[in-house]
């Protein structure tokens, strides 16, 4: 294979090639770190590089995994991986290497993929942008001026610019959806507890938050959720059984869906122009598809929800501050902190027990809404986001006070935080560009524990529109 061609691959694509013997992982790892050491200048997506570490790995005998030779990036946010420091873009996190491989990263690895280093993010993965103070400003391959979106925006970038094929990244109100609509790309949010946390913790943010990665394609998708689901004994909860493979299982075509759509605003309001292009042309192409369409919106109030989100957001992110602190020696204190972080962690702080379990229990009957509406449709579809991508510096990352904070970032991913609550599966697709050339992103929900329709429905839609020609212009 011409090196050149490496962009036109996917994961399963360059594992193939590998396979096959037409070029080596040591090739395939160069081409990523040459391409990261050209881009990464401008895009800033990359944070931590372990590449001397990754050439030695790919000239070793890797797993015959679905993935083998695959470069790969870990988002600096959990996967925590032996010899690579996790800060979460937090001047208060010191740079230690991890002592040893969480087991989503274990499961990667035996996969075949070759881990190159960590992704930029948001402190804390609190925002849907990535502009920290630590890292400073990851921008969109699609448009320098705009953000890739977060926390994941560096993976996202890093995935968009063709650096890498694919890259980890996770979700706690619509952390990987949101940078793969922005950059254009596949992301699926699974199921609550598809992904176990071993060994380090139980669960993250008490449920909302899930892992996987952000691809090119539905298929790389499929295979990297079945490279990494499952849950281990002693995980706090179980999701449904998945199928034997979600890789083979994409490739049936789906029975006739009952796909309901929005194209209003959560609270009713009006949605972006842009945004509702997107919903209506994903629309459209369902319907040509052979299913059913129809406008219908869950009864899900967000407003009463919000409260009670951001109750587990502070106590979780005020816990975790307090648990570096504990193990560090450090006194937490507002110079450490961008402003967004330390007005969260002190309304945190003042979280009673009784907020927190009310507030888990609104959640709860926010889960039982959001099914009892799936008994009627297969698939829920919304914009991915409230508007188009920002440009970088348009939220207030030092305003302390979290309502103030915090609204502009709710309206903007209004839609995806609602999976996080209720534990479905979403999946956002790349079915529309904007006039100034943005991607904008069309978000498929599913039934709790149905990953399987989604892939399927979108293995459709990425062979009637495909998206794998379009690519940013990075050369001029």
């Amino acid at each position: 294979m011409a090196i050149k061609e490496y962009a036109d691959y996917d994961g399963l694509g360059l594992a193939e090639l590998v396979r096959n013997k037409d070029v080596k992982p040591s090739e395939l790892v160069g081409e990523a770190i040459g391409r990261a050491e050209k881009l990464n200048p401008t895009l800033n997506c990359v944070v931590f590089r372990d590449y001397d570490r990754a050439r030695a790995t790919a000239q070793g005998d890797l797993p015959k995994g679905v993935f083998s030779g695959v470069p790969f990036f870990l988002k600096d946010i959990f996967a925590n991986a032996e010899g690579m420091p996790t800060r979460m873009a937090a001047r208060f996190m010191p740079p230690v290497p991890g002592a040893h491989d969480c087991l989503l990263t274990a499961r990667y690895k035996a996969a075949g993929l070759v881990l190159l280093g960590k992704t930029n993010v948001s402190e804390f993965g609190l925002v849907p942008t990535t502009e920290s103070r630590l890292y400073g400003p990851a921008r969109n391959p699609w448009h320098l001026d705009y953000s890739p979106g977060g926390s994941s925006g560096g993976s996202a970038a890093a995935v968009a610019a063709r650096i890498v094929p694919l890259a980890h990244a996770n979700d706690g109100g619509g952390s990987i959806r949101t940078p793969a609509s922005c950059c254009g790309l596949v992301r699926l949010k699974p199921t609550r507890a598809r992904m176990s946390y071993a060994p380090d913790f139980g669960d993250m943010l008490d449920g909302l938050a899930n892992d996987h990665v952000v691809s090119r394609s539905v298929r790389d998708t499929a295979a990297a959720l079945d490279a990494t689901a499952g849950c281990i004994e002693g995980d706090p909860y179980w999701a449904p059984d998945p199928p034997r493979s979600y890789l083979a299982a994409m490739a049936v075509k789906p029975k006739q869906l009952r796909i309901a759509f929005s194209t209003k605003r959560t609270d009713g309001g009006t949605l972006h122009p842009d945004c509702v292009a997107a919903v209506e042309q994903a629309a459209r192409l369902c319907e040509r598809l052979g299913h059913i369409v129809e406008e219908a919106t869950p009864d899900l109030n967000q407003t009463a929800l919000i409260p009670a989100f951001m109750a587990f957001w502070a106590s979780h992110l005020a816990a975790g501050i307090d648990h570096i602190a504990h193990l560090t020696g450090q006194t937490p204190s507002d110079d450490k902190f961008e402003g967004l972080t330390w007005g969260l962690y002190e309304a945190g702080k003042r979280i009673t027990a009784s907020d927190y379990l009310l507030a888990r229990g609104a959640m709860q009957v926010a889960a039982r809404k959001a099914a009892a509406f799936h008994k009627d449709y297969d698939v829920w579809l919304t914009s991915t986001l409230g508007s188009p991508p920002v440009r970088l510096g348009t939220f207030d990352l030092d305003e302390r006070d979290p309502q103030k904070s915090f609204a502009p970032l709710i309206d903007y991913v209004q839609y995806t935080a609602m999976q996080n609550v209720t534990g479905q599966p979403a999946i956002t697709l790349p079915l529309h560009w904007n006039a100034v050339g943005l991607p904008i992103g069309a978000h498929f929900v599913g039934r709790y524990g149905d990953e399987t329709t989604l892939l399927q429905l979108a293995a459709q839609l990425e062979h009637v529109a495909p998206w794998a020609q379009r690519r940013p212009n990075l050369e001029g």
